[in-house]
C-alpha cells in the first residue's frame, strides 16, 4: 500500500488515456464517495458532481471542452470518464462567512474536493487531469444544467497512456517559510 507522500508524487495531469479500457464501475463509486466525503466551510458541501461515462455525452461533452481557436483539450474525447463539478450555493453560514472575510469559499472547497477526486483516481490506478478552460455555456447546454449555475472544472478520468514523468517543483525555500514569512523552513 503507498504512503500518502508516494500517492501524491505519482499523481500527475495525464492527457493521454487508452480509450478502448472502460473505468470500472466499482472504481467509479470510490472515487465519487471519496469526493462526498470532501471536507467545506461550514459543511456546506457546494458542489454537484455530473459523472459522464456515456459514450455520446461523454463526446459532446469533449467537443464543448476543447478549444478549436487554441488547440486545446482535444485529448478529452480519449478519456473514458468525465467529472464536470457544479458549484452550488454554500449555507447560510459559509456564505455569512465569505461574505465577512470577502471569501468566496465554495471556491475553495471546489479546489478541495477537486483534489480528493484526482487523489482517489490515482490510488485506483487511474490518471486524470483537471480542466478549467472550457465554453461553459456549451457544457452546461450539452448536460441540462440550468443557467444560473457555474460549471468550474471537468475532470477527466482513465487508464493513463503518459508515462510518468519527474515532477518539476520550486524549490522548499521558495514556497515554505517557518513562523514567519521571511524565516526559510527548516530554521
Amino acid at each position: 500500500m503507498k504512503s500518502f507522500l508516494e500517492l501524491a508524487a505519482g499523481r500527475q495531469s495525464d492527457r493521454r488515456f487508452d480509450p478502448d479500457r472502460r473505468v470500472e464501475p466499482e472504481k467509479l463509486a470510490r472515487i465519487i464517495e471519496a469526493a462526498r466525503l470532501a471536507p467545506s466551510a461550514c459543511n456546506s458541501q457546494p458542489w454537484h458532481f455530473i459523472v459522464v461515462d456515456d459514450a455520446d455525452t461523454k463526446n459532446r461533452v469533449a467537443d464543448a471542452v476543447a478549444s478549436k481557436v487554441l488547440g486545446m483539450n482535444h485529448f478529452t474525447k480519449q478519456a473514458p470518464v468525465h467529472i464536470l463539478v457544479v458549484e452550488e450555493s454554500g449555507n447560510f453560514t459559509s456564505t455569512v462567512g465569505g461574505w465577512v472575510k470577502r471569501k468566496h469559499f465554495p471556491h475553495l472547497d471546489i479546489g478541495i474536493v477537486a483534489a480528493h477526486i484526482v487523489l482517489a483516481a490515482a490510488d485506483e490506478g487511474l490518471g486524470s487531469c483537471m480542466l478549467g478552460w472550457f465554453d461553459e455555456a456549451a457544457v452546461r447546454k450539452v448536460l441540462h444544467i440550468p443557467s444560473g449555475k457555474r460549471v468550474l472544472l471537468d475532470i477527466v478520468i482513465g487508464y493513463s497512456a503518459d508515462p510518468l514523468r519527474e515532477k518539476q517543483r520550486k524549490p522548499l525555500e521558495k514556497t515554505v517559510s517557518h513562523n514567519d514569512y521571511a524565516t526559510p523552513f527548516g530554521e
